[in-house]
């Protein structure tokens, strides 16, 4: 039997990293933004490397579900973008997933995603779907389904990561806390422009603190608007320890 895993994550994350994790499992096969090309022909977004995503993946919704229901593994990972999910994007198959929940706060992923393109909005940032995605399945759960967020990762690796394989029903692996550096094969066509830090890494590794500036109007408007939707999303996260608040800059 195949368990797929459908991890939701927003922009400028740590969910690269948790790829890697689950991806340094010999059970487990990784797939990353597969809706990534459907997502920038629905929308006509200009995004980096734009070109080399359409065409390295199908842009029809269906044809990318039909794709990731023929792959067969032990475990399969889906590294799935929220913001993806177009609203004419049916979500049946969403229910055929062990889904979890990856939150950054929104003020950090506004300071981080404007470094890599200029323009931003409330939709940009993922986390109205994922809020809506997280409904839908605790509805057809009864209950919250697992949410983890990106620091509390960093703080707290090894009893975070086996607090999420608990919450998922799978078995905790040693070696989901480190990983060999450089790309791999299974990354998505766009990894140059997006995975600078992430192929450096050989682990969650929680850079030095730093502050952010404070965002400009247009920017803290977003997050004003983005935060209620993450606190809601929040109040479910696993929690192992408390770690004291890390103000970092991760990527995707």
């Amino acid at each position: 039997m195949t368990i797929r895993i459908a991890m939701w994550s927003g922009p400028r994350n740590i969910s690269t990293a948790m790829m890697r994790s689950f991806e340094n499992r010999s059970d487990c096969e990784v797939v990353d933004e597969p809706f990534y090309a459907a997502y920038l022909a629905g929308t006509g977004l200009d995004h980096p490397m734009r070109d080399e995503v359409l065409a390295a993946q199908p842009q029809d919704w269906r044809a990318v579900v039909v794709e990731l229901d023929r792959i067969e593994a032990p475990l399969v990972y889906e590294k799935q973008m929220s913001h993806h999910m177009l609203p004419g994007f049916g979500l049946e198959w969403v229910e055929g997933r062990r889904n979890a929940f990856l939150i950054r706060d929104p003020a950090e992923v506004l300071a981080s995603y404007v470094r890599k393109r200029g323009e931003v909005t409330l939709d940009d940032i993922g986390i109205v779907q994922q809020r809506a995605l997280f409904d839908r399945v605790a509805d057809e759960l009864g209950r919250p389904p697992p949410v983890v967020r990106g620091a509390d990762v960093l703080a707290a690796p090894g009893a975070m990561i086996c607090a999420l394989c608990d919450a998922l029903d799978i078995p905790f692996r040693e070696p989901m806390l480190s990983w060999p550096a450089g790309p791999r094969d299974t990354d998505g066509v766009w990894a140059p422009a997006w995975y600078d830090a992430v192929e450096r890494s050989t682990g969650f590794e929680a850079p030095e603190r730093r502050a952010y500036p404070p965002l400009p109007d247009d920017l803290a408007r977003i997050a004003d608007a983005a935060r209620p939707h993450y606190e809601a999303l929040a109040a479910h996260r696993l929690r192992v320890v408390e770690p004291a608040s890390l103000a970092v800059s991760f990527g995707t």
